[in-house]
Order: structure tokens, then sequence, then C-alpha cells
């Protein structure tokens, strides 16, 4: 039997609302990284307009999917400094775990995508820490030090928007979904997911854990290598 066999299993759902593409590509790396940690089990859910009925969105099966995971991630684009018209209705349907503490101490963690560099996409990180909090969820924030703050950083550095409260990408909204994020901003949702993912097993199943810390020059010369690895 393989170690990865002999993990305890946990548990974490990356729900999100796109509407062109962009946050999707965001989400499916999120989820690839969290798939990378033994014993994850990880399922993408996306949110859809067609399940939103005079305000509110409504699917029975994800709520019950989200009252079984360890951990949620969730993510929306920025829109008009805000999250999703879709995302809100979803949020308002949490309303009924809300009253029952359906999701209390489930971790928690959120993401972001504009086509503007800064776009508030901060209101939208606010927004996700102040719901999950709500609904009584430890939040887990990005962790990694900023990159493109210096002379020789560039798009494809880690964290290159040097956010920490969770998860910004930026995508040219002139470009289709799958070539506009950067490739620095997809590997950093990869090192997000699989830092969630890493924690809820040490938070669920007691897994040990070792914090791996890097120096601003360490983040910098990982930066340039996965640029050089293309």
């Amino acid at each position: 039997m393989s170690a990865h066999q002999n993990t305890p299993t946990v548990t974490v759902a990356v729900v999100y609302h796109s509407l062109h593409g962009h946050t999707r590509v965001l989400a499916e790396h999120v989820a690839a990284g969290a798939r990378a940690v033994p014993g994850a089990e990880v399922h993408l859910i996306g949110l859809r307009a067609e399940d939103v009925n005079a305000g509110r969105w409504r699917d029975d099966e994800v709520m019950a999917l989200l009252d079984r995971a360890d951990a949620v991630v969730f993510g929306s684009p920025t829109l008009m400094g805000g999250v999703s018209a879709v995302f809100k209705a979803f949020m308002e349907q949490a309303f009924h775990p809300f009253l029952r503490q359906g999701w209390k101490d489930k971790l928690a963690g959120g993401f972001t995508m504009s086509a503007s560099q800064s776009g508030d996409k901060m209101t939208v990180l606010e927004q996700l820490v102040v719901f999950a909090t709500q609904m009584g969820m430890p939040w887990i924030g990005l962790g990694d030090l900023p990159g493109n703050n210096w002379s020789g950083g560039t798009r494809d550095d880690i964290n290159r928007l040097g956010s920490f409260l969770g998860l910004m990408s930026q995508s040219h909204g002139d470009l289709d979904a799958d070539q506009a994020a950067s490739r620095g901003d997809l590997i950093t949702a990869e090192r997000y997911g699989e830092r969630i993912a890493t924690l809820t097993q040490r938070w669920v199943n007691a897994v040990p854990f070792e914090t791996v810390r890097m120096t601003e020059h360490e983040y910098r010369a990982l930066s340039a290598s996965l640029r050089e690895a293309v």
C-alpha cells in the first residue's frame, strides 16, 4: 500500500463563479495544487447563473457537498468593486447553514480575478473574509512574499500583485481565458491550493506539518527558475 493510500482523507471544495472563463482557469489551478497533497479529495464547483431564481441561488447537491467538506475555497471575479451577482446570490443562500452553524470550523480561503492591475480586488477578498468568518470559518491567507516589486521582477513572478489576504490574479480582458493569466499567477494559485489542503490535513487529522520559510531573495530565485523552466 502506498504512502498516499495510508494518508487520512480530507475534502477540499473550490467553489467559484466565472463569467468568461478567466476565474475558472484560476480555480482549476487552485484545485490542482490542492490535489497534489496526499489524501486530499478535491471538488471543483462552478456556480451557474441558471441556478439563480428571484435573486437567490440554489443547488441542494452543492450545499450538501459543502456541508461535508473540511475546507472551502471561495472564488469570484471582481466586478464593479465587488463579487459577481451570482456569487452574492450563493452567499445569501448560505444563510441556511449560517443559522445552524453548519460550516463552523471548516477552513476557508479565497481568490479573485480582474482585468485591471488593481480593479479594487481587495474589496472582494474582504467580502469573502467577512462571509467566511460569519460562517465561523478560520481563514487562510496566501503565505507567499510579494514578487515583481523590483527591477528584475516580471509579470510571471510568484505573488506578483503582492496580495496576502488571499489570492489575486489579473488577466487581459481581450485575450482568451486560457491565454490571459500570467504563468506566475497560475503557479501562485497552485501553491495556495496546496497550502490550504496541507493545513486542512493538519487541522483535521493532525498530520505533521513543517512550515517552509523563504527569504525575499529565495523567492526571487524561485520565480527566476520558473521562468527559465518555460
